[in-house]
């Protein structure tokens, strides 16, 4: 047995002096695969790498027995990855596992699931018909074929694509892939088809059933209450992290409104609602509960509950870790996992399951050894599992045994230490097992005494140390694999001490301050000053620039704080300091500053406009407390905002305040505030959320209006009233109205906060008659005040008389003035807002007609857009808000012929003195153009200059024109009955004796006369045509 022990430690240790060796490690495990049945892949590669030393080899498993790589098998490795050739569902599914091995040990990789995916074809079977009353509620069962992993559904109207579109009234369950309509209607006759679709990793498929046809019967108009058909299940599982679905759907009419709630605690920001589904993102323990579906139509509300359980995947929250531990001693290793249901824990070593033997205990998730050997070295992994899933941990245990070796910790060779200090001298050889330790001085053993301690782990300590204590100190190691020894040789130096002590200060926030420490030392070492805080080391260079060394002379290490802050309070302590020893000298810096957060905020005692508010005192940051604030937030506002309390100003020894001019049925927070002659402090923590009590509305509605609607009808509008002033729940309206004149009120009722308006029909109701209005809130503790009285007219008629006395005169060629007498007052059955001109050329029908409509009460329009020598009838209409009036007789006009197409030709000038005489052709009308009565001119100095405008009645113009005169741009056109003409431009520049220029953009001006045809081709170059 000798023999043995002795040759394993020999192995053992040539093992330890070559390169580092260690057991497998996985880099990459397996991963569940879902692989689609009929895929063009022809090969399943489940992955597995190790990283080892030497490499690992692999092997692998299939439901727990392991699978024979033979040469012709569909199953091959590729270095640690599993590689399955034409996958087989009927073969290849089922769980895998990797085994990656080495000297050092083994270790198995996580299970991982093959699993295949498919989706075959719907029933060939034809489905029947449904046939519904129009206004019922009807569903469709989709009835999906044999298929995995899950699916999405839709619902094909007639046709593809034609997919029925997800809204308040139609609803496709994601569980069941079943349609619901709430209410049917006229435009949901047709033929269904489901549509189911899978998807699997970047393959789509989709399959649809055979149609089934909607008929329906005659409507049925009749409102009906809720009732819920599609639901959740009783009890949802969930695990925690994943997205939790529940679908709620309900027929009823009119349709109903689906509200989701938790009934044992309030909603969560995770919550994604619209309306049929309530998703809970990222869902965790605090989400499990009771949750209620409620939906909701004017005729009632039915409900339905149910719960979400909470589960989840083992974690670990301790495991193993790589362990070197000595020959002999004892180990425990422990690993804890979390989970629901709880995970067990069980053991492996190189792979293979490990139970209680001999020295080793296995008791859940503890492992203990006793007395290790070096046959316990190995791989060890900890395996907890649940229904939900399995986690591995792996850690190599190294078992060793080692002479006791100083060259990687010898004994320090030089030791200094201070006069009347103590040395602490460690002795830390490397050995397995622990090495046996003794200390020698020279040639003398020494032994515990007064002066000389030897730890347990073979430190030295020397107390009150003299000169005497100057010498060489050897440390010997032993145990049964050999021995050693390390020397190292003390030498005294002498103490260092404080000579300048910082002194206890006391200042406001934001002062500075100097703290002294002032120290002597042994000359031959190094000073050095360290501060810190209560304990805490002071970083200067993290301080933010509120610590600073205050001189750069090494025995003064003097601290300046700058700008100090309430956290600057404390316990200073400077500490000088050599490699051999230390002195230290504290003082307590007070800073005074506003006082802290109070704390804990309790509302109790709480009605519908009080709270009672208690907290603890804070800390008034050594200046008395003078007194409290109280703020508070709603959740419609996320501003804290003072609230008044009562006493009105809270003493600073008070810890208690009632909260007074609270909302009603308000859920508030409160927070308290400190203050004292320094300021004011930061705010407690807000108390729990609370709701105060429900009270009868205190205010009236406002934004009392109406009118318009159909005939017969009374519309009455009003603002709805906010959240902040419905006091309550079971919030509504009630209205008041009568007819102007009449004693007795009618009355209404109107539910919900929302409403906005209400209308009332009776055959009675005559048009645009006025009426008396008033409003009240109502909520289930009673009845607000009354609104005043406001005038609301019912709805109007179209005017019943048309205006009279219609005339129309045509100005110019395209456009006619029309006038009218109104309509008297007494005719009107509405609000008038003006008359409509109706014009239709002759021969055309008068529903051709073009219109235009003035606003107000004027008598008279100015058409435009009309056609020259053309004859038009002419009608007007008065117009209100429910439409247009009967039309008067209409009349006749008929627009003049247009004005000449041809512009002035043979434009020329002559300069006399201070004007310029400018002349051109007379332009002759033609018989279908209107006759000219005279021209006019446009003239510019220059392109910065007015225009001005002069009327000629024959073919010439004398323009007065500056001394300094240069250049000027002229415009001249026909005028007459028709309108004006088109205009011809000219660029006069002055000239020696007589000239006609015309503007050229490519030549300069010709200084001399010219006279240009107005059909020439130059004429068309240089002149251009612009609308004056």
């Amino acid at each position: 047995m000798e023999l043995s022990l002795s040759s394993l430690l020999a192995v053992w240790c040539q093992a330890q002096s070559s390169t580092r060796i260690y057991g497998p490690v996985f880099e990459e495990q397996p991963a569940h695969t879902l692989f689609p049945e009929g895929s063009a892949e022809e090969k399943v590669i489940l992955a597995c790498r190790a990283r080892a030393s030497p490499p690992a080899t692999y092997r692998w498993k299939m439901n727990g027995t392991e699978i024979k790589m033979e040469p012709d098998s569909r199953y091959r490795l590729v270095a640690g990855d599993l590689v399955i050739s034409n996958p087989v569902k009927a073969k290849d599914a089922g769980s895998y596992q990797c085994v990656a091995s080495n000297p050092r040990g083994t270790v198995v990789s996580r299970e991982a699931s093959l699993r295949f995916g498919f989706l075959q074809e719907f029933s060939a079977e034809e489905r029947d018909p449904v046939k519904i009353t129009e206004g019922w509620g009807v569903m469709f069962a989709c009835s999906p074929p044999p298929h995995y992993p899950g699916l999405s559904y839709r619902w094909l109207l007639n046709e593809f694509p034609n997919f029925i579109p997800a809204d308040g009234r139609r609803f496709v369950s994601q569980t069941t892939g079943n349609l619901y309509i709430a209410k049917t209607e006229a435009s949901d006759l047709g033929n269904y088809s489901c549509f189911a679709t899978s998807h699997i990793d970047f393959i789509t498929k989709s399959v649809f059933s055979k149609f089934s046809r909607l008929s329906l019967a005659a409507e049925d108009a009749r409102q009906y209450a809720p009732s819920i058909k599609a639901r959740f299940p009783a009890d949802t599982y969930a695990l925690a992290g994943q997205m939790v679905t529940l679908e709620c759907f309900a027929f009823g009419n009119p349709v109903p409104r689906i509200k989701w709630r938790k009934l044992d605690g309030s909603q969560s920001s995770k919550w994604i609602g619209s309306e049929p589904l309530l998703q809970i993102q990222d869902v965790g323990f605090e989400d499990e509960g009771t949750y209620e579906c409620e939906a909701e139509n004017i005729k009632g509300r039915d409900t339905y509950q149910g719960r979400i359980i909470i589960q989840a995947q083992p974690e670990w929250l301790e495991v193993i870790t790589d362990t070197e531990a000595d020959i002999g001693s004892d180990l425990r290793w422990s690993c804890v996992a979390a989970g629901k249901p709880r995970p067990a824990v069980r053991w492996l070593r190189n792979g293979q399951p490990l139970t209680s033997q001999n020295r080793i205990e296995v008791s859940g998730g503890e492992l203990r050894f006793s007395k290790l050997v070096l046959e316990d070295s190995g791989m060890y992994q900890c395996v907890a599992e649940n229904k939900h899933g399995t986690v591995y941990a792996s850690a190599e245990l190294t078992v060793q045994a080692l002479a006791p070796d100083f060259r990687l910790n010898p004994v320090k060779r030089l030791i200094p230490a201070a006069r009347s200090g103590k040395v602490i001298i460690p002795c830390q050889p490397r050995a397995a097992p622990k090495a046996t330790i003794l200390w020698t001085k020279g040639t003398e053993l020494l032994i515990n005494s007064s002066r000389v301690t030897i730890t347990t782990d073979g430190t030295l300590i020397l107390q009150n140390i003299s000169k005497s204590d100057e010498g060489k100190y050897t440390c010997f190691a032993e145990n049964f694999m050999g021995k050693a020894n390390s020397t190292g040789i003390l030498s005294v130096r002498d103490a260092t001490k404080i000579t300048l002590a910082p002194s206890s200060a006391d200042i406001n926030v934001g002062e500075n301050l100097t703290l002294q420490c002032h120290a002597s030392h042994d000359p031959t070492m190094d000073l050095t000053f360290t501060w810190s805080l209560d304990d805490f080391p002071i970083d200067l260079d993290k301080s933010e620039g509120h610590y600073r060394r205050a001189s750069v002379k090494e025995a003064i290490g003097d601290l300046s704080i700058f700008n100090t802050q309430l956290k600057h309070s404390g316990r200073y302590t400077c500490t000088a300091q050599t490699v051999v020893d230390s002195a230290s000298e504290s003082a307590t810096l007070t800073v005074r500053g506003p006082p802290g957060p109070p704390g804990g905020v309790v509302v109790r005692d709480i009605s519908d406009s009080t709270v009672q508010l208690s907290w603890s005192r804070g800390f008034d940051n050594h200046s008395p407390i003078a007194r409290y604030i109280v703020e508070a937030r709603t959740l419609l506002s996320s501003n804290w905002k003072q609230m008044r309390t009562n006493p009105v100003n809270i003493e600073g020894n008070a810890e208690t305040a009632q909260v007074v001019n609270l909302i009603p049925w308000m859920d508030y927070e409160f927070r308290v505030l400190a203050s004292n002659i320094l300021g004011v402090g930061e705010p407690s923590l807000p108390s729990s959320k609370i709701r105060t009590k429900e009270a009868a509305p205190t205010v009236a509605p406002s934004g009392l209006s109406g009118g318009g609607g159909a005939p017969n009808e009374l519309i009455i509008n009003w603002t709805p009233t906010l959240r902040d002033y419905q006091n309550g729940d079971g919030f509504g309206y009630i209205l008041s109205f009568r007819k102007k004149g009449t004693e007795g009120w009618l009355t209404a009722r109107v539910p919900h906060a929302e409403s906005l308006h209400y209308v009332y029909r009776n055959e009675s109701i005559g048009p645009y008659t006025p009426f008396e209005v008033k409003i009240r809130a109502y909520n289930r503790k009673g009845e607000g005040p009354e609104s005043l009285t406001a005038i609301v007219y019912s709805a109007e008629e179209e005017p019943k008389v048309a205006p009279f006395r219609v005339r129309a005169k045509a100005v110019l060629s395209s456009e006619m003035d029309v006038s009218w007498e109104p309509i008297e007052q007494g005719d009107m059955t509405g609000v008038l807002l003006g008359y409509e001109i109706r014009y239709w050329k002759d021969g055309d029908k008068e529903e051709a007609a073009d219109r235009v409509r003035t606003a107000g009460l004027v008598t008279s329009a100015h058409v435009t857009g009309l056609h020259p020598s053309t004859k038009y009838h002419v009608s007007v209409r008065a117009y209100n808000r429910a439409g247009t009036g009967p039309p008067s007789p209409s009349t006749n006009v008929t627009t003049t012929k247009p004005p000449p197409k041809r512009p002035p030709g043979n434009i020329s000038w002559t300069f006399s003195g201070s004007t310029v005489n400018i002349k051109w052709d007379p332009v002759v009308a033609k018989a279908d153009e209107s006759a000219v009565t005279g021209y006019k001119m446009l003239y510019r100095q220059d392109s910065h200059s007015a225009p001005m405008l002069f009327l000629a009645s024959k073919n010439q113009l004398d323009i007065p024109v500056p001394e300094d005169f240069t250049h000027a741009f002229v415009q001249i056109r026909v005028t007459g009955p028709g309108g004006d003409g088109i205009p011809a431009e000219v660029h006069i520049l002055r000239n020696s004796g007589t000239s006609m220029m015309v503007e050229d953009s490519v030549t300069r001006p010709v200084p001399h006369a010219v006279t240009i045809a107005a059909n020439s081709l130059v004429l068309v170059a240089l002149i251009r045509y612009l609308e004056l």
